[in-house]
């Protein structure tokens, strides 16, 4: 029995071993992005190595100080999460219609969904550039809202019927006995047990319109609408030069909302990408 002790007591710290190598390995590059928006500039373009750096919080007075950072972080977020709750409300009535219902079809308008994510997208940059200008949209966080969900919708909607073909039909037709109806059904029995699926579906989201570029420059004419993402074109270019200390700071903050979004939801998320698989 003692021999079976240490053996379990053995294994668990080889895991524990195991797994703080690899935390150490995924954020110590993290770490020394953030040490790079922390040091004084000359430090960071100096060919000499530097073993000992100081750090500096002249990055930090600038980005907050000549720069409206905090316009461009509040864009970001209501432009992210807005989007989120668009595809949201669309994808989860139209996966559900896509997984349950029998009509003809079906099949084909899926795959349709899922070939929308395939297109270029300057193919489509400069139509929506006149749509959202013909509307007056142009320079404001609602179109960015639009635009990301249009983007991610696809890809909602095609993750979100995965794993609504996982829940067993028998739910649905003991509560269908019980005289639900399929919207309820679909709120109160469909949509709690896909929870994990939906997190999942919105934090991929969350991530492609963090990183959507293109759209972002071409809508956000003004700092008006700048999103992080565009923000940090400002550091790379003028009389200047690059400014990496600036770089690496304000992509630090671009990251740290959806590090700490992914901590809050890990059991949610571990479980949502363990659930479902991708089915035709």
């Amino acid at each position: 029995m003692a021999s079976l002790r240490t053996t379990r007591r053995d294994s668990r710290l080889l895991r524990y071993l195991i797994l703080g190598t690899w935390a150490l390995v995924c954020l110590v590059p993290v770490a020394w992005f953030l040490s790079i928006g922390l040091r004084p500039r000359v430090e960071i373009i100096t060919p000499r190595p530097i073993y000992w750096p100081t750090f500096s919080l002249d990055a930090w007075h600038m980005i907050w100080e000549d720069w409206p950072m905090a316009r461009y972080l509040r864009n970001s977020v209501a432009a992210i999460f807005g989007s989120v709750l668009i595809d949201l409300v669309l994808a989860i009535p139209a996966a559900y219609s896509l997984a349950r219902y029998q009509y003809r079809g079906r099949d084909d308008i899926a795959f349709y969904i899922l070939s929308t994510r395939m297109m270029a997208p300057a193919i489509v940059a400069i139509p929506i550039f006149f749509l959202f200008r013909s509307l007056g949209l142009l320079d404001t966080v609602w179109a960015l809202m639009i635009v990301y969900a249009a983007i991610n919708l696809s890809l909602v909607t095609w993750i979100i019927r995965s794993y609504m073909l996982d829940i067993p039909k028998e739910l649905e037709d003991a509560a269908r006995t019980d005289g639900a109806s399929d919207l309820r059904i679909l709120w109160e029995v469909i949509v709690p047990a896909i929870r994990p699926g939906i997190i999942t579906a919105s934090v991929i989201a969350m991530i492609f319109a963090i990183n959507e570029f293109l759209f972002t420059l071409l809508i956000a004419s003004t700092p008006n609408a700048y999103t992080m993402s565009v923000a940090l074109a400002n550091f790379t270019g003028g009389s200047d030069g690059v400014i990496y200390n600036a770089i690496a700071l304000v992509a630090f903050l671009a990251f740290l909302p959806v590090f700490l979004v992914v901590l809050l939801i890990q059991r949610h998320l571990s479980r949502g990408l363990t659930m479902g698989a991708v089915k035709g």
